[in-house]
């Protein structure tokens, strides 16, 4: 099959899957604006996108062409070796027109990968994949969260203080990434001739740039707010958070106290409090001791 056993093949299925993670980093660092702006909104749109159909099948795609744009990459990287053979040790200087970023595309797709999965972790197995398997997640003080709750989530998140740090080195990575990967993307798919060539290369820095620039500074926000309790002490979202989890009535809303006056004593088990808990009543704070 040609896309199979050709390099060119490959390179087009390389390019294709690519096309995924930019569309998804396109929606993604516009989804967190709305959590800068609107948090209350940026709920919303978690619910939005929770364990329905469409969103199910908009993960399943992109987790495939994820994978495709792996294996090729994988496959790529050692049919190039192959090619070479001892001839790779040789040291050789390197034409100019050679981006670092070509050189290490491999490197930088691992780190995006980690980077990847550590983001999965935070957020998509405690959302998207509690809604599917009916378990909600546990948080740090034995309360349970609503899944659908995406600012809580970004508390526990950005409140460590490892988390900023990965993340601009992940963003960093995804930057080289995808600066050499857009406008090779285009070449690969037939764009290569000398006009289009360097006006794609110049978009694609730009768009990158912007991209990655805007997702750094998300990041830095979210830093912040979360050390400041924003998401925990405004009592819009409280309010949102009651309303949520009241659609989980097996579970102990998150700041209810679990739900009684002590909450130091309590911590979200209701078998420790002195008084009966009260499932309706909100609490100002929610904590994450």
């Amino acid at each position: 099959m040609w896309l199979t056993n050709s390099s060119v093949g490959r390179k087009f299925v390389m390019a294709l899957t690519g096309a995924f993670l930019v569309l998804f980093v396109t929606f993604h660092v516009l989804m967190n604006g709305v959590a800068i702006f609107w948090p209350a909104a940026y709920n919303v749109i978690c619910a939005f996108l929770g364990a329905n159909w469409y969103a199910l099948v908009g993960t399943l795609v992109l987790a495939a062409g994820f994978l495709l744009h792996i294996i090729y990459a994988l496959w790529l990287t050692v049919q190039n070796r192959k090619a070479r053979g001892n001839d790779r040790y040789a040291v050789t200087s390197k034409p100019k027109q050679v981006e670092w970023a070509s050189q290490n595309m491999l490197v930088l797709g691992i780190v995006v990968l980690a980077f990847l999965v550590l983001h999965l972790i935070q957020f998509w197995a405690k959302m998207q994949l509690a809604e599917i398997t009916g378990e909600l997640y546990t948080g740090p003080c034995g309360n349970e969260m609503p899944p659908a709750a995406g600012t809580l989530f970004l508390q526990l998140a950005f409140g460590q203080w490892w988390t900023l740090p990965v993340y601009i080195i992940g963003f960093v990575a995804l930057w080289f990434h995808m600066t050499h990967g857009f406008w090779s993307m285009f070449q690969s798919a037939g764009w290569n001739n000398g006009t289009w060539l360097p006006r794609l290369k110049c978009v694609g820095n730009w768009w990158t740039t912007l991209v990655i620039g805007l997702f750094i500074a998300e990041a830095v926000v979210f830093t912040v707010q979360a050390n400041n309790e924003t998401y925990l002490k405004c009592p819009a979202l409280q309010e949102q958070y009651q309303e949520m989890m009241l659609e989980h009535k097996d579970a102990v809303v998150p700041g209810v106290a679990g739900a009684c006056g002590d909450k130091s004593a309590c911590q979200g088990d209701c078998e420790n409090c002195e008084q009966p808990c009260q499932q309706e009543e909100v609490i100002e704070v929610v904590e994450f001791n």
